[in-house]
């Protein structure tokens, strides 16, 4: 099955840029979850050091998407990173003369995968017709209400309604799918995207509550697809402190390697941790929970890590 490469450097988190693929592919653009890394607030180890030194690697989770049959580009959310993760898509695969992205793909309304969508307004960039592929109570919450609907309205961006389950084709060789996911749907619907190109095919999962509450088996959608990037928002769970953790339920990774464990290695290989929260250990490659991982035959998620499709 499908080994996502890194052309710069083969050690975890090394890269300072994008480097260039040929292919019809995936690059990771951001791991980090909603808030980033430094953390408001955060005076412990795991930020404290990065208001003063901050570390280019650490932006908020994203997927950007080439098509080498068009040369187009897409964003798989718009995150609050977004000006940097524009340019690092811009310059990958072929340098492009557009200074912004051929269309945005939305998970949900969570401030980590939507808020970066303030940058094309007419305060920053001012896009003109940005295609923003939202499912339906998402496009209705940027619709009517304010600052988004400016964006409307400006005509800064175009809404695209998906649906669930509906494939969008892109081109010949290029077709998403979205799927309903189990979330706080506090404004919107949440889901992930199954994304088909020429030879391979990869899951992306940001956000999700339990695997168990999930309608689907996850273990069956791992052995569908070539790479499975999936929610790893926390270790454990014993590094929030602070939090009560039944009102934040993701899949621990602890759990996710636990129900994974009668995979193979070669279906485990499939396996990219994403979105970690700034207190998650494995965001630090040299961190013995990152190890734990790696060593049992899954993926941690670095950004410009390339997945060729």
């Amino acid at each position: 099955m499908g080994i996502g490469i890194n052309r710069k450097n083969k050690k975890m988190g090394s890269n300072t840029h994008v480097t260039n693929s040929t292919a019809t592919s995936l690059v990771i653009l951001g791991t980090i979850q909603d808030a980033g890394q430094p953390h408001i607030g955060c005076d412990k180890e795991c930020c404290s050091n990065l208001f003063d030194n901050p570390d280019k690697n650490k932006q908020v989770i994203s997927l950007g998407l080439y098509d080498a049959s068009t040369g187009k580009k897409y964003l798989f959310d718009a995150t609050p990173d977004l000006p940097r993760q524009m340019k690092s898509l811009k310059e990958y695969a072929i340098s492009s003369e557009n200074k912004v992205m051929d269309g945005i793909f939305l998970t949900h309304a969570h401030i980590g995968h939507y808020t970066g969508l303030m940058y094309l307004g007419k305060e920053a960039i001012n896009a003109q017709n940005i295609l923003v592929y939202a499912m339906p109570r998402m496009k209705d919450f940027l619709q009517n209400n304010g600052p988004w609907s400016q964006l409307v309205t400006q005509n800064n961006i175009t809404l695209n309604e998906l649906k669930n389950e509906v494939s969008i084709q892109l081109s010949d060789n290029l077709e998403i799918t979205p799927f309903l996911v189990p979330h706080r749907d506090d404004y919107s619907e949440t889901v992930g995207y199954r994304i088909k190109g020429p030879k391979k095919t990869a899951l992306f999962i940001p956000d999700i509550d339990k695997w168990e509450k999930w309608e689907k088996n996850i273990i069956d959608e791992i052995k569908k697809v070539d790479y499975a990037f999936l929610d790893a928002t926390f270790y454990s769970g014993k590094e929030l402190y602070n939090r009560d953790i039944s009102q934040i339920p993701h899949p621990f990774i602890i759990e996710s390697i636990e129900m994974f464990k009668g995979l193979s290695q070669q279906e485990r290989n499939k396996v990219v941790f994403i979105h970690f929260n700034h207190t998650n250990p494995v965001s630090n490659p040299k961190s013995q929970e990152a190890i734990n991982v790696v060593n049992q035959g899954f993926r941690v998620g670095r950004i410009n890590d390339i997945f060729e499709l």
